[in-house]
């Protein structure tokens, strides 16, 4: 009887890690406080819930995040491409750390960060909603530019 037993368990087991497999990601724009061109995939959770999230950004070459900062920690994951991370209130490349693929990085709650991507960039963020993204100056907060007769925000 133990045998078998044994073998239910480890056969339950070996099935159980694909039933946690997300789906295929759906990706879809970003929301509009982040610059135009980002898209975004929710993988676990919902940002706007006060619990946690998982989400993928697949950043554009040269895309840049301003200045800007969240109430609470976030964790970033490099999964594809190169990313720049740099703390401060002026956005400037050269004091940016420079995260290759599989690269992770730790932004505490309140830190004053920017972001760039070089080369086509796939990033994942876990962190603690609701999502909260402050730009230390209000005048980069793209969801506060006006939008053109297209329907696209300048």
């Amino acid at each position: 009887m133990r045998p078998i037993y044994t073998t239910a368990v480890l056969a339950v087991l070996a099935v159980r890690p694909l039933l946690a497999q997300a789906p295929a990601i759906v990706w879809g724009p970003a929301p509009a406080i982040f610059p135009a061109g980002a898209k975004m995939a929710v993988l676990q959770g919902d940002p706007s819930k006060a619990a946690t999230f998982t989400v993928r950004l697949d950043l554009p070459n040269g895309y840049r995040v301003a200045p800007h900062f969240h109430p609470t920690d976030e964790y970033i994951t490099i999964i594809k491409g190169t990313f720049l991370l740099g703390m401060g209130d002026k956005l400037d490349a050269t004091h940016a750390a420079k995260l290759p693929t599989s690269g992770f990085a730790t932004v505490d709650a309140n830190m004053h960060h920017f972001a760039i991507a070089k080369g086509r960039t796939i990033v994942q963020v876990n962190a603690m909603g609701p999502f909260v993204l402050t730009y230390v100056n209000p005048a980069d907060d793209p969801s506060q530019k006006p939008k053109t007769s297209a329907g696209i925000r300048e």
